[in-house]
């Protein structure tokens, strides 16, 4: 597992857990909770914010909100 933050563009994800802190209900109301899919979509130049699909939308995240979220990196690929 590897943290959200370590994620490259257009590198997709599974939510596996967080890091304990009241942060993690924040990220829960916004769509981030274990078991759901996430795609980098981009990376600010100086890596901070990032934006992120999650649940069906874009959502931008600051680099210190995706540190907390700890996922599994999977190969999407796409059907013929």
């Amino acid at each position: 597992m590897i943290k959200l933050s370590s994620l490259g563009i257009g590198k997709s994800a599974v939510i596996r857990e967080f890091e304990k802190d009241d942060i993690h209900i924040k990220l829960m109301e916004m769509g981030c909770v274990p078991g759901e899919y996430v795609k980098i979509e981009k990376i600010a130049p100086l890596g901070d914010p990032i934006s992120i699909i999650v649940a069906g939308y874009n959502l931008s995240l600051r680099k210190t909100e995706a540190d907390f979220i700890w996922v599994e990196e999977v190969e999407v690929t796409t059907a013929k």
